[in-house]
């Protein structure tokens, strides 16, 4: 059983939902990497995905772009994300770690040594962003040779195929993008969120993470009623901003845990209220 795969078991049998903050590796500064990353474990995190910056986001908001921009100022590339999470592996070997980024840097170093650096140092699942089902048939028998599972996105807009698609590939769990739109996004609604998601375990018994346009508790609280999973990133980010670099680490952690006390204060629904 992966380290995702037994986090959501563990979850479920409390009746809890899984908490999965999204920051950008290398931002606000490289030194803040790891101890972001124990900030964020250390306060209600159940899953971290760390975005790898890349220089042509399709899916990011302004406030994302920013923190890649700021990444890749400082020289950060997938090898630095990759050693990143070699050290947190040094005194973290339980919270699961996924990479969420974009297909070039991985095709750039060669998918079989990504994979491979992957399994290395400890990383649990692959998001790509802009690769679709249709073009992972190549990469998804490659991580999940090395145990890493091959995460995938849905969408308001995704069609019954492509649902059934990632049904069929999907490992680890199932990220819905709740809105049409980008990261960061106002416009939020919860109740046409949680009607799409009984279509998605029509097609999957994966757990289902809900992410784009979450920004606080109470939003948090009312996708976890039903959700598997939360994931939060813009706000996130936004808090680190705010901070500043002396004081990003303990902001981001007290953020995190405000948002995972939110999240236990919601009353469990279970899978067969919501299908």
């Amino acid at each position: 059983m992966t380290r995702i795969a037994a986090t959501f078991k563990r979850l479920q049998q409390s009746g809890r939902k899984a908490l999965i903050p999204y920051f950008t590796a290398g931002h606000p500064s490289r030194e803040h990497a790891v101890p972001l990353m124990h900030a964020l474990a250390g306060n209600g995190a159940d899953v971290i995905e760390l975005g790898v910056p890349f220089s042509d986001p399709m899916a990011d908001g302004p406030v994302i772009q920013k923190s890649g921009e700021a990444a890749l100022a400082l020289g950060v590339g997938l090898g630095d994300v990759l050693q990143w999470v070699s050290e947190f592996r040094r005194t973290d070997s339980a919270t699961p770690i996924v990479l969420m980024g974009y297909l070039n840097p991985i095709e750039r170093m060669g998918i079989e040594v990504f994979a491979a650096r992957c399994a290395e140092v400890g990383v649990d699942g692959v998001l790509v962003v802009d690769q679709p089902p249709e073009e992972a048939e190549a990469m998804v028998p490659v991580l999940r040779a090395r145990g890493i599972d091959p995460i995938f996105l849905l969408a308001p807009t995704s069609t019954s195929e492509r649902i059934a698609q990632v049904g069929r590939l999907a490992s680890g769990y199932v990220y819905y993008v709740s809105l049409k739109g980008i990261t960061g996004a106002g416009h939020l609604n919860v109740d046409e969120v949680l009607s799409a998601l009984p279509a998605i375990r029509a097609a999957t018994g994966l757990p289902v993470g809900v992410g784009f346009g979450i920004r606080d508790g109470q939003t948090a609280r009312a996708i976890a009623r039903s959700a598997d999973a939360v994931v939060i990133g813009t706000r996130l980010i936004q808090e680190i901003e705010a901070a500043g670099p002396q004081h990003a680490v303990e902001k981001a952690g007290a953020f995190i845990r405000g948002i995972r006390d939110a999240m236990d204060a919601a009353t469990p629904t279970t899978r067969e209220t919501t299908t």
